[in-house]
C-alpha cells in the first residue's frame, strides 16, 4: 500500500517495534493473570474437596462412636466398619440375594439408564416443542397436566398388565418418574428465551425454525440440564420400587432381600452403592453441562 498517496505517514521502524513490544508485553501479562486465576481456582477446588471429605468423615466417626458406645443398637444400625465388611463380602459372594455386587449394579444400571435415556429422548424435545409452538402447547399440555400428578408407583399395576415383569416394565416405571421434569424444565427454559434476541433474529430475516434452533434451544439449555439432573435423581430414587416387579437381580432387589432376611447391613450397602453411582452419574452430567454450556457456565 502506498501510504504517501493517501496522505498517511508510516510509523518509524523504532516506534513500530516499540508498539509490537508493548502488545507482546500486555499479552504476556494477561496470560500470566489468567494462569494465576486458574491456579487459584484449583487451590479453591482442592480446599472444598477436603472440606467435603471432612464432613463425610465426621458423620462416619459419630456413627461409629454411637454404635460402639451402645447408644445405637448394632442390630438395628450396623457400624460403618460392619457396612464396609459387608460391601467387601458382597463383591465376591452371592449370599443372601443370589448375585455378586457387580451383577446387581449392572442390572440396576440397565433398568435405570434405559428409562432415564428414554425420558430424555422423548421429554426434552416434547417440552421444547410445547414451549415454542402454541398449537402444540394447546394440544399436548392438557394431556400432560392430567398425567403429571400421577405418582410413578401408581403405574405399576397397569405396567404389569401391559408388559409383564421384565426389563421393559421396570424401565417404563423409571421413564414415568424421569419424563415429567424433562418436559417441565425444557418447556420453561424455552419460554424464558429473551424476546429481544428473537426480535433481532426476525429483523435479520431468520425463519421461525432458524430462530428455534439457533436462539431458543441454546437459551433453554441451562433449564434443560437442570431438568435432566432432577430426572436422574428421580430415576435412582424410584429404582427400588421398579425392581419390586419380580426381579432376580439389581440393587433394589438386594435391598428387598436384605429386608426380608433382616439384614440391615445388606440394606445399607445397597443404599450406599445407589448413592455412590448416582453421585458419579451426576458428576458426568455436570461435565457434559459444562461442555455444552462452555459459553455461559464458569469453569
Amino acid at each position: 500500500m502506498n501510504f504517501r498517496r493517501h496522505g498517511i505517514k508510516p510509523l518509524p521502524a523504532d516506534e513500530k517495534i516499540k508498539g509490537d513490544c508493548l502488545i507482546m508485553k500486555e499479552k504476556q501479562n494477561l496470560e500470566a493473570q489468567l494462569q494465576s486465576w486458574r491456579n487459584k481456582q484449583k487451590k479453591e477446588n482442592v480446599k472444598y474437596i477436603f472440606l467435603s471429605a471432612a464432613g463425610i468423615l465426621t458423620v462416619l466417626v459419630i456413627w461409629q462412636l454411637a454404635v460402639v458406645t451402645g447408644l445405637v443398637n448394632e442390630k438395628m444400625l450396623p457400624a460403618p466398619t460392619k457396612i464396609l465388611d459387608t460391601l467387601i463380602y458382597k463383591i465376591g459372594n452371592k449370599a443372601p440375594d443370589g448375585n455378586v455386587l457387580g451383577i446387581d449394579i449392572l442390572a440396576s444400571l440397565q433398568v435405570a439408564l434405559s428409562g432415564f435415556c428414554a425420558a430424555i429422548i422423548i421429554g426434552v424435545p416434547l417440552g421444547l416443542l410445547m414451549g415454542w409452538w402454541t398449537y402444540a402447547d394447546r394440544f399436548i399440555r392438557p394431556i400432560f397436566e392430567l398425567v403429571r400428578p400421577v405418582p410413578p408407583i401408581a403405574w405399576i399395576p397397569l405396567v404389569v398388565v401391559w408388559m409383564g415383569v421384565g426389563l421393559k416394565a421396570k424401565a417404563l416405571i423409571i421413564f414415568f418418574t424421569a419424563f415429567v421434569p424433562c418436559v417441565i424444565n425444557s418447556y420453561t427454559g424455552i419460554k424464558l428465551t429473551n424476546k429481544t434476541l428473537i426480535d433481532v433474529s426476525r429483523t435479520f430475516g431468520a425463519s421461525n425454525r432458524e430462530i428455534f434452533w439457533k436462539v431458543g434451544v441454546p437459551s433453554s439449555l441451562p433449564m434443560v440440564f437442570a431438568g435432566i439432573r432432577v430426572a436422574l435423581g428421580n430415576s435412582w430414587s424410584t429404582l427400588v420400587a421398579a425392581e419390586m416387579l419380580a426381579a432376580t437381580a439389581g440393587l433394589g432387589y438386594m435391598i428387598q432381600i436384605g429386608r426380608t432376611v433382616a439384614r440391615p447391613d445388606i440394606v445399607i450397602v445397597g443404599m450406599v452403592v445407589i448413592g455412590a453411582i448416582g453421585a458419579v452419574l451426576s458428576l458426568i452430567l455436570s461435565r457434559a453441562e459444562k461442555y455444552f454450556l462452555r459459553w455461559k457456565v464458569n469453569r
